[in-house]
């Protein structure tokens, strides 16, 4: 049941619970003591909007930060995620496999900020070795919603 109201949220935080109830075959009430007792047991962390920036003025460069490091003896790579993941910038921090050991999503107002936090505040983290960032061109897809489509192609035909 857990599952099934999870899945509802997921695709859009706001649904009723009387829709979910609706969707599930469960009454109202039960909806909402399962919604509540997974927000006490951070089973649901947050409820988000997805927004296509490239829609509003506010313009946002994001990028891709690789980030080498040193495991710490007692708490591995967990306490270097967690020192990456205080910084405003940072919207994700995974561990990854593979030649680097996190993988960040960074959010900033220019490539030239992004680069700042790279070298003035990443860089001394002690246990980082190196870093690898890739700027993103274009987003296509976000959260699982389709930021752009159905407006046809906009580049020019080659003509051979």
């Amino acid at each position: 049941m857990l599952k099934d109201v999870l899945k509802v949220l997921e695709n859009d935080a706001r649904t009723t619970t009387k829709q979910i109830a609706t969707m599930t075959g469960t009454s109202a009430a039960e909806v909402t003591k399962l919604i509540k007792q997974a927000e006490k047991d951070r089973i649901i962390l947050k409820y988000k909007t997805v927004v296509n920036w490239d829609r509003v003025e506010d313009e946002q460069v994001w990028a891709l930060i690789e980030v080498k490091v040193t495991p710490e003896p007692e708490a591995g790579f967990d306490s270097i995620a967690e020192r990456v993941s205080q910084f405003h910038q940072v919207r994700s921090v995974y561990l990854a496999s593979g030649t680097y050991d996190l993988l960040m999503v960074v959010v900033g107002k220019s490539e030239h900020i992004i680069a700042d936090f790279v070298s003035e505040n990443l860089a001394h983290i002690e246990g980082v070795q190196g870093t690898v960032t890739h700027f993103v061109l274009k987003r296509y897809k976000d959260d699982g919603e389709i930021l752009e489509g159905g407006e046809g192609v906009k580049r020019q035909p080659v003509i051979l």
